[in-house]
């Protein structure tokens, strides 16, 4: 028999034996008692009531604290499997800035050559203003990024692996494991970039990684409606020194966004379920399509994450990369064509949303000028099928023209 959820349990302890499907929908609840609400609410006050020295954990002032955070913040937390409670944020890049305040001034970071570009944009930022030293890697080549993160090249080693996995947008899959073990022995702070993946498709903090953040915004909210960022740990004093991140630099959430995080975190397994299996088919039949000329996508038998995404993770995702016929130009013509896919440059959403992502200039410049990134959301996969046809067929009809 599995054991009754409890909001009195330790955050990341409370019914280990429920399954995440299950998690998602329970954490974060008030306790089962007589005339008690099933949802927490939301808490609509700037300040608290205080008197006199505040004890730590004490509500003062909501830049601090509050419980409409909290129960968000213990939800993922399980989820997470972590030891401690989240930490959410006004905005994923909020969270980023909070891990990367972690490698002391003139640090040296070993990151993705390919991962978030806003992610690339303040560690540019950094490299200027705090003399950061920053290497890219192939993070699918977990030799060469282990010894990167040694300092093979100068004997100097990194204070920070930061990971993606799969990496945006070329869908990398990093080999977790090996990575934060080689990283930790290395002396290392693991920070793994868990959006894509989500926490059921991976839980980094269970293979040792350090910190784990969200872009909250995608698929853990999930309704395309907020903007938010978290981060996640085990360790009581990197959480310290994120929280007073947090606080100092005012990087921190409305309550009503939150609590629509919470109420989209609920339906996060059907979600991604839906969601996934929506691409993993739309994969396989772009593939087969004569005006596509690559598909990138971990389920695919063929691509070069496949193997480990399956040895690793509950799932391949619901992102796809995809390099239409025509060039540039031809996945622009695509992106021009359809009408039930939606031009926009975010995921995680239940819509299905595709962009050309050499569109933006901090884009890194190994990623082909002609990548579409496909984030596939719910809806029929048939009606999705039909409106990419049609959309790539008119493409490749006007850029032959």
């Amino acid at each position: 028999m599995t054991s009754e959820p409890s909001s009195d349990a330790a955050p990341g302890t409370a019914a280990r034996a429920l399954s995440p499907a299950t998690l998602a929908v329970t954490a974060g609840r008030p306790p089962h008692a007589p005339q008690a609400p099933v949802n927490p609410p939301v808490v609509l006050s700037s300040t608290y009531v205080s008197t006199g020295t505040p004890a730590p954990g004490d509500l003062l002032y909501t830049r601090n604290g509050t419980e409409t955070w909290s129960a968000f913040e213990d939800a993922l937390a399980t989820l997470e499997h972590a030891e401690l409670p989240a930490l959410v944020t006004g905005s994923g890049m909020a969270a980023i800035a909070a891990a990367l305040s972690l490698v002391p001034p003139g640090g040296r970071v070993v990151l993705p050559r390919h991962s978030y570009q806003m992610t690339r944009a303040l560690v540019d930022d950094l490299r200027t203003r705090a003399g950061l030293d920053v290497d890219l890697v192939d993070i699918a080549a977990t030799d060469a990024t282990l010894a990167a993160v040694r300092g093979a090249a100068d004997g100097r080693a990194a204070d920070m692996l930061w990971v993606e996995s799969p990496t945006n947008p070329m869908l990398e899959v990093a080999d977790l494991p090996a990575l934060v073990e080689g990283a930790r022995t290395a002396g290392a702070l693991v920070v793994v970039d868990n959006t894509f993946a989500t926490p059921l498709g991976q839980q980094p903090l269970v293979l040792g990684a350090d910190v784990v953040v969200h872009s909250v915004t995608k698929y853990l909210a999930g309704h395309s409606d907020v903007v938010l960022g978290a981060a996640v740990t085990s360790d009581p004093e990197l959480r310290a020194r994120l929280h007073t991140y947090r606080t100092v630099h005012g990087a921190v959430a409305g309550p009503w966004e939150v609590w629509l995080a919470l109420r989209g975190l609920r339906t996060l397994a059907l979600r991604v379920e839906r969601s996934q299996a929506n691409a993993l088919e739309l994969a396989r039949r772009l593939a087969a399509h004569p005006d596509v000329q690559e598909v990138r996508h971990p389920g695919l038998p063929g691509d070069p994450g496949h193997e480990r995404a399956a040895r690793l993770m509950s799932g391949f995702g619901s992102v796809l990369g995809v390099r239409p016929r025509g060039g540039a130009a031809g996945a622009d013509a695509v992106v021009d064509a359809v009408r039930l896919w939606v031009p926009a440059t975010s995921l995680g959403g239940v819509e299905s949303c595709l962009e050309r992502r050499r569109r933006f200039s901090t884009e890194s410049p190994t990623v082909p000028e002609d990548l579409l990134r496909l984030a596939v959301g719910v809806e029929d996969a048939e009606d999705l099928w039909a409106d990419l046809d049609q959309a790539l067929q008119q493409a490749a009809r006007t850029t032959s023209d």
